[in-house]
């Protein structure tokens, strides 16, 4: 089931945080933007949960990407259209985003949005996901984004919040 955080029902957040997380590290990323900003959160969940087995979870998750698999999600997508800004956060995969980030974008209107992304790798980086986003959305602005190392991402939170200060994002 996804995991879904949302404001007072007497609030309209102008920001979301969606994000996909496999070990943790991702979601610890979210977490820190979230304490800052206090915006609503969406974890994306496939409904088929990925292996743990390390080998098994890497070969698979290049089969989806070679086959531009779009796998179903657990629980429903949040209404988007009460947001200006959407956070969007995953691991590196192959060089990209998990597929099931491309199944939830595709679901959603990013029209008139901001994207801001997050990643956390061990190495790669964005990779092509920034690419892949302004495919997507194509008619939303992308803003600078967010990455580390997924081992560093624990101790990471005053490199967040210097980067959504520089990003004009948070004060």
């Amino acid at each position: 089931m996804s995991t879904k955080t949302f404001a007072s029902a007497n609030t309209t957040p102008k920001s979301l945080i969606v994000y996909f997380s496999h070990s943790g590290n991702t979601k610890k990323i979210a977490q820190f933007i979230q304490e800052t900003l206090n915006c609503d959160s969406f974890e994306v969940k496939p409904a088929k949960p990925y292996p743990t087995d390390y080998d098994t979870l890497v070969n698979l998750a290049r089969e989806e990407k070679n086959n531009h698999f779009r796998p179903e999600l657990a629980g429903t997508i949040p209404n988007t259209g009460n947001y200006q800004t959407i956070f969007v956060g995953y691991p590196s995969w192959w060089g990209t985003m998990p597929m099931p980030l491309f199944t939830f974008f595709e679901q959603i209107n990013c029209s008139g949005k901001t994207i801001v992304p997050f990643t956390t790798h061990e190495g790669s980086r964005f990779g092509q996901s920034l690419r892949d986003l302004q495919t997507l959305c194509p008619d939303a602005v992308l803003l600078d984004g967010f990455e580390t190392r997924g081992s560093r991402s624990a101790n990471a939170k005053q490199d967040v919040q210097t980067w959504l200060k520089t990003i004009n994002i948070a004060q």
